[in-house]
């Protein structure tokens, strides 16, 4: 069962893997065939929408992945607000080429990384039309000497334009991951991902909600700012898993904010992120060909 979730959800058909069977799994993952160059699988993480946290996640979740010895990285898919930068301590950092042709990859926190942030300055804006950015992500993408790597997740830009079509139709996108928060505003759009992704054939490979609900660090009690069971709703009208629900925390932003890698913050976020993060190699893997099934009860 999906135990990290809040307790008054439950999910049928579906688990995933605890850590005695981790290393199972990604011997299963490694043994496929690779997706692109040296890589395995790529997954594709987005919202429809800005705003959601869907960055923030995308950085966390590949710090979560590399600590559990998931081989990472995390291409920037965003040309026009990169943050892969910030969320990862390197604001400033430059990409270097031993050949002036091809790029290598930066490192931090066990992720290997790439994004636009890392060729341009900071306070430069990409003044872009749609498809000069769509080629400037297939030349970072292309032109990037990325070692092997069991996992490459790419965080998506808002939206279901040029970008998103582009990566879609050119890469061998093994699925993707949709993020949105409870409110109506940010499902709206995630319903789009999620018929965006439908008709370019590419799987869901799960939902998460973000936002989800707020515990205060003083009595303990629990509030859903941004409504409730949104996600799982949104999950169940399309059949497709919840990987799991995450907490708004300050501990998370100030994390975010300083580029901290997961590991050395918040204990109960990194338990948060590992426990999706499971779910997810669970679904890449294939060892669960069913949909879940969400029932929500008043427990």
């Amino acid at each position: 069962m999906f135990n990290w979730l809040k307790k008054k959800t439950q999910a049928k058909d579906q688990t995933a893997p605890d850590a005695n069977e981790l290393s199972g799994v990604i011997e299963a993952l490694r043994a496929r065939p690779a997706a692109f160059k040296s890589i395995k699988t790529i997954v594709l993480v987005a919202s429809g929408k800005g705003g959601v946290g869907k960055s923030t996640t995308s950085a966390n979740l590949a710090m979560a992945l590399a600590a559990m010895g998931v081989r990472t990285g995390l291409l920037d898919a965003d040309i026009y607000g990169p943050s892969v930068p910030t969320l990862f301590g390197l604001t400033g950092e430059k990409v270097t080429s031993p050949d002036n042709k091809l790029m290598h990859p930066l490192q931090a926190h066990g992720v290997c990384l790439q994004s636009i942030g890392f060729l341009v300055d900071p306070e430069q804006a990409s003044v872009w039309r749609g498809p000069m950015a769509s080629q400037a992500l297939l030349q970072l993408l292309n032109e990037t000497l990325w070692p092997e790597l069991d996992v490459l997740l790419v965080d998506m830009p808002p939206g279901t334009g040029d970008i998103q079509l582009t990566i879609s139709q050119k890469l061998p996108v093994t699925g993707a991951v949709v993020v949105t928060t409870p409110q109506d505003l940010a499902l709206a759009d995630a319903r789009k991902a999620i018929t965006m992704f439908q008709q370019v054939k590419i799987p869901i490979l799960g939902l998460i909600e973000n936002m989800s609900f707020y515990i205060c660090p003083s009595c303990g009690a629990s509030d859903d700012v941004f409504g409730s069971e949104g996600g799982l709703k949104l999950a169940e009208r399309y059949q497709v898993p919840v990987l799991g629900q995450l907490p708004l925390q300050s501990a998370l932003r100030q994390q975010a904010d300083s580029g901290t890698a997961l590991t050395a913050g918040d204990a109960s976020l990194l338990e948060y992120y590992q426990q999706i993060s499971r779910a997810l190699l669970w679904q890449l893997t294939g060892a669960s060909s069913q949909s879940v099934e969400i029932v929500i009860t008043d427990d």
